[in-house]
């Protein structure tokens, strides 16, 4: 096969715009990790779970700024990977992309599980398994189109989830503050109505960022949509700027609506019970007729958007990996519209372990989902970081915007995400996760010594720069 067949057959489309971009990353982030995990994280540090958001999205903000300033000057294939595979060593370009391939596995398959969970809040006749299957079955053939068609479903789906956000904001302010005829006003009063602001101790603020770090999980799209975005320069630099302040918006204010509306102990009990999300019991509670019924659809909706955002990223991840010699190269392999196929049928087997794990009955295992997805995501974070210092220390210059404090805001950063993974030494579900995860960091650092790395061609890298530099 010729060098021009070959590109042709394994590249990329650009058909992205910013718009797109920012929706996709929002998609991903927003999904259960404030609609239904939010439950669980209530449940460790009750109301001063406000305060452990507000920080998880401080050190959020510091992955999302790095991140962009380097995506913005290398659009690159593979994003953060591929950045980390120049500008520290291949071998952590290939660890972060594995993890992160793994992270993208679980999410969706979490993703999903919720999806049949808010679909048997209405038909608790069908098995979860089958829910799964269904939900799976919508988002492989949205992935399956171009990659223009998919950024518009995405951008839809996650419009109406940010709309649909917004909306519950504002109503719930009107609830707190205003009240309703038959249901008074409650003020700020539940924050501290049982047992105080925090009831669990002051260092429950601190083991709950292991759950809440979850619903950042997403950002880094930012980095991998860069590859097939129309204008990179310009989509990052919006994209960036705008995703994270509102998620901080989004998931402070909907946390302590939710708080103020449902006492915390009621609203914690869906941490183990993922049948509903404290955002329907909002609604149930107050009587609303048809509100629960609504919001149990568009927390439906934010599920499914975060699950097809995820598929997308771990198929372009694959797609990356087998780019650069680093996965087999059959997987590079794309369709005429330049669709990962390959990729995105890899990516799908957290699908079907999801429904598998449903259909055997197995119990807690959105938990420790959560939990190892946390502790997977917090090594990329780290190594996108590390990316970052090293990439300012060479002093690049042509991003379109600079990260304020630039490698102060990256260590501050670090330092977030080591307290995070200190967590491990406190909760059982963590633990697990780490029992999982430092074996398998082990394993496929050994697969890359003892094969991968004769399979690495520094080429394959810089052609993927050279080419994302034509496209700046």
């Amino acid at each position: 096969m010729n060098t021009s067949s070959t590109t042709t057959d394994h590249s990329l489309a650009r058909s992205l715009g910013h718009g797109q971009m920012a929706m996709i990353a929002m998609g991903s982030a927003l999904g259960t990790g404030l609609f239904l995990g939010s439950g669980e994280a209530i449940g460790i540090a009750g109301p001063a779970v406000i305060i452990s958001f507000a920080l998880g999205s401080l050190i959020a903000a510091t992955i999302a700024l790095s991140m962009g300033e380097m995506a913005s000057r290398h659009p690159v294939r593979g994003g953060f990977g591929t950045l980390a595979a120049h500008y520290l060593s291949p071998f952590w370009g290939y660890l972060s992309r594995w993890l992160y391939w793994i992270v993208t596995v679980c999410v969706t398959g979490a993703e999903l599980a919720a999806c049949a969970a808010y679909l048997a809040y209405w038909v608790p006749e069908i098995p979860i398994w089958a829910g799964i299957l269904l939900f799976a079955a919508v988002i492989i053939a949205i992935n399956l189109t171009s990659v223009g068609s998919f950024g518009v479903v995405e951008f839809f789906l996650s419009s109406i989830k940010v709309i649909a956000v917004f909306v519950f904001i504002l109503i719930g302010l009107v609830l707190v503050f205003v009240g309703l005829p038959d249901a008074p006003a409650p003020g700020l009063a539940e924050l501290t109505s049982d047992g105080g602001f925090a009831p669990m101790g002051w260092a429950s603020v601190w083991i709950a960022l292991s759950v809440v770090m979850f619903s950042f999980g997403g950002i880094e799209l930012l980095s991998i949509t860069a590859a097939e975005a129309k204008d990179p320069a310009r989509s990052i630099r919006t994209a960036a700027r705008t995703t994270i302040v509102r998620l901080a918006f989004f998931y402070v204010f909907c946390i302590g609506i939710v708080l103020c509306l449902v006492p915390w102990r009621t609203a914690a009990s869906t941490g183990e019970d993922v049948a509903t999300s404290p955002f329907v019991m909002v609604f149930d509670q107050l009587g609303i007729p048809g509100a629960a019924h609504i919001t149990n659809l568009l927390v439906l909706i934010a599920a499914l958007s975060a699950a097809n955002a995820n598929l997308y990223a771990g198929s372009r991840m694959i797609h990356s990996l087998a780019s650069d010699g680093l996965a087999p190269r059959f997987a590079a392999h794309t369709t005429k519209r330049r669709v990962p196929v390959v990729g995105i049928a890899l990516s799908s087997l957290g699908l079907l372990g999801a429904a598998l794990l449903a259909f055997s009955g197995v119990g807690g295992v959105f938990g420790y989902m959560m939990s190892l997805v946390v502790f997977a995501v917090i090594f990329v974070w780290a190594l996108i970081l590390c990316t970052f210092i090293a990439y300012r220390r060479r002093g690049i210059t042509g991003a379109t915007f600079r990260v304020p404090g630039g490698v102060v805001t990256a260590i501050i950063g670090l330092v977030g995400l080591l307290a995070v993974f200190a967590t491990v030494a406190v909760r059982p579900s963590m633990q697990i996760a780490a029992a999982v995860g430092f074996p398998a960091v082990i394993i496929a650092t050994v697969l890359y010594f003892a094969v991968a790395r004769r399979r690495v061609n520094p080429a394959d890298i810089e052609e993927a720069f050279a080419e994302a530099e034509s496209m700046r």
